[in-house]
């Protein structure tokens, strides 16, 4: 599983690492409303989330699935600007305004793209005309509530009025909260868009990616960045521009814009955390599997406390030794056992650091 890019076409000049202060709002946003997330951002959330106005924090409450549970391409507007070549803003003001060059219909679009279950990487109907794809948006929105449903018909019907509301809202936040926190992350961003603008420059577009995260791999024989993630997408850049949009808020979420149409972007977390490199989603899925088995699991209970031999193991367990070294394989091949030679004797023992990380790891990989 994983979401890839076609960048046969791309030019390096074309690829931008640039911050952007509505994305950074609108991670901003997520955190605050899932705090379980952003552990790491529990000080600042409390301090936040105490101080707020209690009419700001129910207008929070309207539209809160456009960063709740995930991240709305409404806060990277640039990407969907006619002509694949924008930039983000330098500040909140300019990529508002390059929000409301977005058409009624890219922005209904992408308002309901997750809650609503809209096509996103391929050609779909314009849903302000479509009755039958407005129809399934209120069907799908009453699953989630009246507030989803008032929210969903207002945007059907009046996509101009929602825009006014979304624009004094986002001010609003920058006032209560966002400008103070913005005025102390702005540097950290800039410093590593300065530092993975000048790995693009002198060590070419591979270190650049490898520098964001373990979890992209550019396949330069086949034109191709891969973004290793539980879901699955592609889209391509064709003559237009990649870009990298940093944030300080988003940790553990490493998210593809790849919608059909829109210029492809990376928004990955600068911030690393204490394990910068976490395993593969299909290595995380067969560390899971390979503990899910009782007998393993008693296995690693012995290992864990010291090394042990495939015979000892099969005496403790009243088991045979090529039964436990089936069980051994699968494990080793999980990365959750390591082998040393003592003389004649091979002695397998638990990997108790890879052990340690996999509710983390676990947390990367579902939220990446």
């Amino acid at each position: 599983m994983s979401v890839r890019i076609d960048i046969a076409e791309l030019r390096p000049e074309r690829v931008a690492v640039v911050p952007s202060p509505l994305a950074e709002l609108g991670m901003a946003l997520h955190a605050l409303t899932e705090p379980g997330h952003h552990p790491a951002l529990q000080g600042w959330v409390t301090g936040v989330t105490a101080r707020l106005d209690s009419h700001l924090a129910d207008r929070m409450c309207e539209a809160d699935f456009l960063w709740r549970s995930t991240f709305s391409d409404l806060f990277l507007p640039f990407a969907g600007v006619p002509g694949r070549d924008t930039l983000p803003g330098a500040s909140l003001a300019e990529d508002l305004g390059l929000l409301d060059k977005l058409s009624d219909e890219q922005f209904v679009d992408a308002a309901l793209e997750f809650s609503c279950a809209m096509p996103y990487s391929s050609p779909a109907p314009a849903i302000l005309s479509d009755a039958k794809l407005r129809r399934l948006a209120l069907e799908l929105a009453a699953s989630r509530g009246p507030q989803q449903v008032r929210f969903t018909e207002r945007l059907l019907a009046d996509p101009p009025w929602v825009r006014a509301w979304f624009r004094q809202f986002v001010e609003d936040c920058d006032e209560a909260f966002f400008a103070e926190a913005w005025a102390r992350l702005r540097h950290q961003l800039a410093a590593d868009a300065r530092h993975k603008t000048d790995l693009l420059r002198h060590r070419g577009l591979s270190e650049a990616l490898a520098s964001v995260s373990p979890a992209l791999t550019l396949d330069e024989s086949a034109a191709r960045i891969t973004v290793d993630k539980l879901g699955e997408g592609r889209t391509t850049t064709g003559d237009g521009r990649l870009l990298l949009i940093p944030t300080s808020l988003g940790w553990p979420h490493l998210s593809v814009l790849h919608r059909y149409g829109w210029q492809p972007v990376l928004h990955y977390p600068v911030n690393s955390p204490e394990f910068a490199a976490p395993p593969s989603v299909d290595q995380l899925a067969l560390r899971m599997t390979a503990l899910s088995h009782p007998v393993r699991m008693r296995i690693c209970r012995h290992l864990a406390r010291s090394a042990y031999t495939t015979s000892e193991l099969a005496q403790v367990h009243g088991m045979t030794a090529p039964e436990i070294s089936r069980h051994l394989g699968v494990l080793k091949k999980a990365g959750l056992i390591t082998t040393r030679r003592r003389g004649r004797y091979v002695l397998h023992q638990l990997d108790v650091t890879v052990v340690a990380r996999l509710g983390s790891d676990f947390l990367e990989g579902i939220l990446r």
